[in-house]
């Protein structure tokens, strides 16, 4: 066997005859029948030796003679295919399928002519890389290998001069398809396809044939198609129905593309079919949309919404049209608002819009982004909407009261996983407020009046609350609310050491008999850092503290001295309370009361009655606050007034006949309760601690960029601000004014601002 392989003298025209035949044999089975193994292998063998003969190789001529053989058997089909009239597509399909198959085993035929041949020609896909990039027309590659060789005969002898009868025949098959005849799909499939597979060797514009042979002509036969359908269905039907209908025309077009098609050629299809159903009669569309949000047609909206979402006009009006109507609904539910329990209408009505819409751009928008982006700006609308008659409260008041209803004690709310679900609706609302910074204002009061009188429901669910908002708006926004959690915790520790400051030092009393025994002293106080506590105004020190009184106070002053020197205390009164032991005749009735209330009923030890302004004197609590603490005493009894309208002559005596089944009492804390030039007082110095923060802003800007645009200036500073407030741009040019003053900043051009300081 080897040396057969050895190059030696061949005379080509007594193997060529031989070869032919096979090469006939293969290229049309149908006609000439299967070639054995044998003959296969003697084939393979005369082409290795005519491409090796010596002394000189026969593989050019063998290329030469093959390429006569293949284009005369490509006209011999052409011509049988015209004489078919009637059946031109089916023969073409038919000679082409059988074609394909035997070029493609020719090909492995003359494997070893295309290696010596052929691939020493080839350039290589890097090479081909290299002129695509520097945009240099490509080297001729001939000769091509013999496979390519045959499919270009094909394509020049055949589907050249037939092309546009093909193409014809091939649309109206189409065409028929689509009125719901019944076609020879392979035949009409295989037909079209044979436009893409004559250049399945291409490596550059390999659908360059099937691209502007066929599909330039069927996308130009399906919009006209599609245009007149269109027409017809408009006319026909009303929005609701069009829609459905144009729904089915582009789902079976699109499966009607999958059956015949390449697939670079479905979205071209869809879009065609697209432009003329749906953007060339967007106007129709447009004018139903806003009443099929109105009624809540969500079936509708579905279809409109597939039909937009995938074209060049998209949904941008849908969305605009969603996000208007969610904010008329919504402002239409928050000015309706009216009752004591406010804030829990708000939020819920809110969360109640919220969730509804929600689902409904799951369910019809696919949870499109900008569908989700236009309900944000809905709510967000109705959030920070100017409040009307009907609604005095804030926003960011309501939702902090609604927050401290849900983690008071008193919250019906009985399980911590029901108060986390709450709190996490509820941020989902505080997330699109503005004014984050006066809700923080307004949680810090209502948390202080929480943990200073043990109201908290669960101090785990405080501390949830903590966590989401650290989340939402970082950690300098929860800052001062941690302090205040971290003051209890070590209030706690500093009660748990003064009590044994007070044991050690009730052994050393009872052994020097200097004082009496000091262990029974029942007494719990809070340290909070005046810094973190939104209360330091409300201090008090005039008060005189009466003498029974006295003694914790001093003694825990002097541990808490021992514990951290150079700190000093300042006792909040109005805030505290304690319990209270009223003898009545034969009975003692035990009260919890504030600490004034304590001090006023402790000087009547003394007096059987006393004026209001004695008890001022005796006190030094001022007379508007000894009526309101005085009240509560008398409406439970323990003390009597002559007069109904209380004044500084009134006077006040105990109530010795004061009788009751229950010996224990708690009487409500008498806070302070938010005057309308306290909310202003707050409000001027939100205003003031704005500006501070916005120049602050700026100087970090400003020092990090040294010179900026105003505009560009003006942006950062509303991106940096946002998650407290959203700052005017008034404001901001306020202070820019006010560094420049200041001798921070200096504009160099009406534009441009530069970093001195």
């Amino acid at each position: 066997m080897a040396s057969t392989l050895k190059p030696k003298e061949i005379n080509f025209d007594e193997l060529w005859p031989e070869l032919l035949s096979t090469a006939r044999s293969v290229i049309n089975m149908s006609r000439y029948g299967h070639t054995d193994v044998s003959t296969w292998q003697s084939r393979f063998f005369d082409i290795y030796n005519l491409c090796g003969a010596t002394p000189e190789s026969y593989a050019e001529r063998l290329y030469e003679e093959t390429k006569t053989f293949l284009e005369l058997h490509c006209r011999s089909m052409k011509e049988d295919i015209f004489k078919s009239e009637q059946n031109i597509l089916s023969i073409y399909t038919k000679y082409w399928i059988e074609y394909k198959m035997g070029a493609g085993h020719l090909n492995s035929l003359y494997a070893h002519l295309n290696n010596i041949l052929v691939k020493k020609h080839k350039i290589t896909d890097s090479e081909t890389n290299m002129y695509l990039d520097y945009h240099i027309e490509l080297p001729d590659e001939s000769p091509v290998e013999i496979g390519e060789m045959a499919l270009d005969c094909w394509t020049n002898v055949i589907i050249e001069p037939l092309k546009e009868r093909l193409v014809k025949l091939i649309l109206e098959q189409i065409n028929l398809d689509r009125l719901g005849e019944c076609v020879n799909q392979t035949t009409i499939k295989n037909a079209i396809m044979s436009f893409v597979d004559v250049y399945q060797y291409k490596r550059i514009n390999a659908l360059q044939l099937y691209e502007k042979t066929f599909e330039s002509h069927f996308l130009q036969g399906t919009g006209e198609y599609y245009r007149e359908e269109g027409n017809r269905c408009i006319a026909k039907f009303d929005c609701i129905q069009y829609m459905k209908k144009i729904l089915l025309l582009i789902d079976e077009e699109e499966f009607r593309s999958r059956k015949f098609l390449n697939s670079t050629s479905y979205i071209k299809v869809k879009n065609e079919c697209l432009q003329r159903l749906v953007c060339d009669h967007f106007d129709t569309l447009k004018n139903e949309c806003n009443e099929l949000i109105i009624r809540e047609d969500f079936d509708a909206l579905r279809n409109m919404y597939k039909l937009l979402v995938p074209t060049p006009i998209g949904t941008s009006y849908m969305v605009e049209r969603l996000q208007q109507n969610i904010a008329a609904i919504g402002h239409e539910k928050i000015h309706s608002l009216k009752g004591e329990n406010l804030q829990t209408l708000f939020v819920e009505n809110l969360l109640e819009l919220h969730a509804k819409y929600l689902n409904v751009i799951r369910e019809t928008f696919a949870n499109d982004p900008d569908f989700i982006s236009s309900l944000d700006k809905a709510c967000a609308m109705v959030v920070n909407m100017k409040n009307g008659n009907n609604l005095s409260a804030k926003a960011a008041e309501l939702i902090a009261h609604y927050c401290d209803n849900l983690l008071r004690k008193s919250s019906k709310i009985s399980t911590e996983s029901e108060i986390e679900e709450k709190l996490l609706n509820a941020i989902i609302i505080f997330n699109y407020l503005e004014d984050k910074d006066y809700f923080q204002r307004c949680y810090q009061k209502m948390l202080a009046r929480r943990l200073i009188n043990q109201h908290s429901a669960s101090i785990d669910a405080e501390e949830f609350m903590l966590t989401k908002l650290k989340e939402s708006c970082g950690y300098e926004f929860t800052a001062k609310l941690a302090r205040m959690f971290q003051d209890i915790k070590i209030s706690d520790d500093l009660n748990v050491k003064f009590l044994d400051y007070l044991k050690s030092k009730s052994k050393l009393c009872v052994q020097n008999q200097t004082m009496p025994d000091l262990v029974g002293l029942d007494f719990n106080m809070h340290v909070l850092q005046a810094n973190s506590w939104p209360i330091s105004q409300l201090m008090n020190n005039t008060f005189v503290i009466p003498q029974p009184m006295e003694k914790p106070l001093r003694l825990f002053e002097e541990f808490y001295n021992k514990q951290y020197n150079g700190r000093k205390l300042f006792w909040i009164y109005h805030l505290s309370n304690g319990e209270l032991r009223i003898s009545m005749l034969d009975r003692s009735y035990f009260v919890i009361m504030g600490t004034y209330q304590m001090a006023i009923l402790l000087l009547f030890n003394q007096h059987q009655h006393l004026k209001l302004n004695e008890i001022e004197e005796a006190t030094k609590i001022n007379m508007k606050e000894i009526i309101k603490q005085i009240l509560p005493l008398i409406e439970n009894k323990f003390l009597n007034s002559e007069s109904i309208d209380l004044i500084e002559t009134s006077l006040i005596s105990v109530n010795f006949e004061f009788k009751s089944k229950r010996t224990k009492f708690k009487l409500p804390l008498v806070t302070q309760k938010e005057t309308n030039q306290d909310s202003e007082a707050t409000q001027r110095n939100l205003d003031e601690d704005r500006k501070i923060f916005i120049q602050a802003i700026i100087v970090r800007i400003m020092k990090s960029r040294q010179t900026q645009k105003h505009n560009l200036l003006i942006e950062e500073v509303i991106t940096q601000s946002k998650q407290r407030f959203l700052p005017s741009i008034h404001l901001i040019k306020i202070c820019i004014e006010i560094l420049i003053d200041k001798q921070y900043l200096e504009r160099n051009s009406t534009d441009e601002y530069k970093y001195i300081a």
